[in-house]
């Protein structure tokens, strides 16, 4: 299949909007949604952004039944790791159902995997959600390890009231 990989605009904040709400419904956390359109626009596409995107486009003669080109993205940003240095975390890799099993998955990632070496990452980091085994297997397929299971560490989130808290001196 005819694919193209590009870096993200602020153009695209309207498509990775609608993937995004189309990945949370797969992963069943659609209640937990709150990121807007206006949001991506603003913290992806600012003087210092707090992520970056890299979009998957086909042909119109390959759009979607739904009538979309923009079939996939992947949201990154760089990190710090204290036992390696500098890393990348890969937020979201996403492609509509209809383009899977077509290698488009993997070019993502793989030019995550590229623009984070490019920076002088010396790892990629991601989370993928337990039930969501395909996604699991695909990345051990691509000689990704579960943290979890291989060094005991748990992703721990402070949220809202809780944050609010924390905050007060």
């Amino acid at each position: 299949m005819e694919f193209s990989i590009r870096a993200g605009n602020v153009e695209d904040c309207k498509d990775i909007a609608r993937m995004i709400a189309e990945l949370t419904e797969f992963e069943g956390m659609s209640d937990h949604l709150t990121l807007t359109q206006k949001d991506l626009e603003q913290d992806g596409f600012c003087k210092k952004p707090f992520f970056h995107a890299i979009m998957t486009e086909v042909p119109e003669s390959h759009k979607s039944s739904n009538g979309h080109t923009k079939i996939g993205y992947a949201l990154y940003y760089f990190a710090y790791s204290s036992s390696k240095g500098r890393t990348v975390h890969m937020e979201d890799l996403y492609v509509m159902p209809e383009f899977r099993g077509k290698g488009i998955g993997k070019a993502l990632m793989s030019k995550v995997a590229q623009l984070g070496m490019a920076a002088g990452c010396k790892q990629l980091d991601f989370i993928v959600k337990d039930t969501n085994t395909s996604a699991i297997d695909f990345y051990a397929r691509t000689g990704c390890f579960d943290v979890t299971e291989h060094h005991g560490y748990h992703l721990m989130r402070c949220e809202g009231e809780a944050m609010q808290s924390l905050a007060q001196p």
